[in-house]
């Protein structure tokens, strides 16, 4: 048998789950494939700190289980769809289905302990959004129903960036809580008017990373934002910021299609994208 769990991208929220504010997330279907066939083996393209400790804490049968890309991101560096919390939420349905055993809630709060054990660190909700898919408001343990569905667009920028230096100068700053309060408003304005959510989101992120003295914006992601506007909707990175991937949202078809032509012209390149179910068995191969 096989499983998919599916990567994420965090669409409002970010920096403020860490004080345990709430945050909107999407599945999407780039992640992670696990393959289970017998033997005693686990194999991976690179890192295996991940799925490993996983299935350790699992005490997970013994099987061959090979882990590999699932819809992977043709990109010069790491899109940021989390997928070391893709391989942690493979790993805990494929050991869980190799010994017979139900998938629950519990599973996945093994699954966020282990991640953020061989991380360091991390707020959870990558995992939790790789296991229970579609687009949903996390907070903590509390996960809400999927959300409706929106025409999300996923831009590259160029460049990978590290979360761990930005998360740490945020912790330092003494503004966290106003700013938490304000995030919290906007993840709950985003059913309403989602692109104003957005763009009230970026604003709010720069004038946090501004004043906590922490390296958020750069040249791709502000001219991303400004395209997004340009064609009457709104982007913002997604995620810590400083590179990776920005998430944009515009409601007209033709627009959203003449955005991502006009952002591949200028070498910022679209990334397509489907929310997708969590982390399940997926065909027989």
């Amino acid at each position: 048998m096989q499983v998919l769990a599916p990567g994420k991208l965090f669409v409002l929220g970010e920096y403020a789950v860490t004080d345990g504010g709430p945050a909107l997330v999407a599945a999407v279907d780039r992640g992670v494939r696990c393959h289970i066939t017998p033997g005693d083996e686990i194999r991976t393209p690179a890192d295996d700190r991940f799925a490993r400790a996983t299935l350790e804490a699992l005490a997970a049968p013994a099987r061959c289980y090979t882990f590999s890309d699932w819809n992977p991101a043709q990109l010069s560096g790491k899109g940021g769809f989390g997928g070391s919390a893709a391989a942690c939420a493979a790993a805990a349905v494929a050991g869980t289905l190799a010994a017979g055993n139900p998938i629950d809630q519990a599973l996945c709060e093994v699954a966020v302990r282990v991640h953020q054990q061989v991380q360091g660190s991390g707020s959870g909700m990558d995992v939790r959004a790789s296991f229970h898919g579609g687009l949903r408001r996390y907070q903590g343990q509390d996960i809400s129903a999927p959300l409706a569905a929106q025409p999300f667009i996923a831009i590259y920028s160029g460049a990978s960036a590290k979360t761990g230096p930005r998360v740490q100068r945020y912790k330092a700053w003494p503004g966290r809580a106003g700013f938490v309060q304000d995030s919290a408003a906007l993840v709950d304005l985003f059913r309403a008017e989602p692109c104003r959510a957005l763009s009230e989101a970026y604003a709010l992120l720069r004038a946090m990373a501004a004043e906590a003295g922490l390296a958020y914006e750069t040249p791709a992601l502000s001219r991303i934002a400004e395209l997004a506007q340009s064609y009457g909707g709104a982007a913002k990175p997604s995620g810590a910021g400083g590179g990776d991937v920005a998430i944009a949202l515009i409601s007209d078809p033709d627009a959203r299609a003449s955005f991502t032509a006009a952002c591949a012209l200028e070498g910022l390149t679209p990334v397509p994208i489907q929310l997708a179910p969590g982390a399940k068995e997926g065909p027989h191969v």
